[in-house]
């Protein structure tokens, strides 16, 4: 036979399972090393959280002798050198409340401190938001060269860190007449265009159609603002509460600069004054700061999560 009348052998087919078992060999692997890496992370950053707790629940004479050499200073009140390894323990070996029981009962101060900073951190979460739902509804709505001119001016002053617009808001605080007092902190934070960038991108999302079958039906823009807007943006605000409160929460210049009257400075603020002879304390006022931000992420980690997540529109 010639070779034009050959025909070539037929190959085999394999089965199409037998090719895809590498691939989700791989595949299987890559989400088990990734899931490794994550819980490394998890595991490493949430070291510090865990530590300050369990060595809250430690005796003063268990903490200085794993932590001493920390915090030893010479007779002048310089720093000594650490020759030695710390011991970093996370089970203590004798469970005390003693220091829960000095803060709680025994230190009015570090209950006056963490008051304190309730007194200053609430307001500015309520009113941030209130000012910024108001001031990103205007963005979101109407447009014109005015509104994107001051809309650039909001987004100049977040890029900026604090440090930077300390001084300004030193004089014009100084120009009304109101340093030394809550108000030196409550008006910079309430005005803080942070929550407005964050609101007026979410608002800006809303279908145009929405907003336009609600004027048809007879809605005004305070109605539209209410009963449309403000729910769909729910998550939105709960994310920029939450946010809000943790930036202010662990404020320190602010506090530093413009209220001298240390009577009335945060607890963030008296943590970084605990002394030398009150080490075991420093674990216990930093659990107790710690709990606020905690349960207030634990609570709105869903609406966090949508907040930052969801595109707008009409949920089913």
């Amino acid at each position: 036979m010639s070779g034009k009348n050959r025909r070539a052998p037929k190959r085999e087919k394999r089965p199409a399972r037998i090719n895809s078992m590498p691939k989700k060999f791989w595949r299987g692997a890559k989400i088990v090393i990734a899931t490794v890496i994550a819980a490394a992370f998890a595991i490493l950053f949430l070291m510090p959280i865990v530590l300050t707790i369990t060595n809250s629940f430690m005796g003063s004479a268990e903490i200085s002798a794993n932590y001493g050499s920390v915090f030893a200073t010479t007779e002048t009140g310089g720093k000594v050198y650490i020759s030695e390894k710390v011991n970093l323990k996370f089970i203590p070996d004798m469970v005390s409340f003693s220091q829960y029981v000095t803060v709680l009962f025994k230190s009015p101060e570090y209950l006056l401190k963490f008051w304190n900073s309730v007194i200053l951190v609430g307001p500015i979460v309520l009113f941030q938001l209130i000012v910024a739902s108001l001031a990103s509804y205007g963005f979101a709505r109407y447009q014109g060269r005015l509104r994107q001119i001051v809309f650039f001016a909001y987004i100049i002053l977040m890029l900026m860190p604090y440090q930077v617009t300390l001084v300004p808001n030193y004089l014009v605080s100084d120009w009304l007449h109101i340093l030394d007092t809550y108000w030196a902190i409550w008006l910079p934070g309430i005005f803080s265009p942070f929550a407005v960038y964050l609101l007026t991108k979410f608002m800006r999302r809303i279908p145009v159609s929405v907003i336009e079958a609600a004027q048809i039906d007879g809605a005004g823009e305070w109605q539209i603002y209410r009963k449309i807007c403000m729910p769909l943006c729910k998550g939105a605000i709960c994310s920029a509460a939450i946010l809000v409160f943790i930036d202010y929460w662990n404020m320190v210049e602010q506090p530093l600069i413009l209220l001298t009257d240390a009577e009335t400075h945060p607890l963030s603020v008296f943590l970084s004054k605990i002394n030398a002879g009150e080490i075991g304390l420093a674990f216990a006022v930093a659990t107790i700061y710690m709990v606020p931000c905690l349960l207030i992420f634990l609570y709105g980690e869903e609406y966090l999560v949508e907040g930052i997540t969801y595109q707008g529109g009409i949920k089913g």
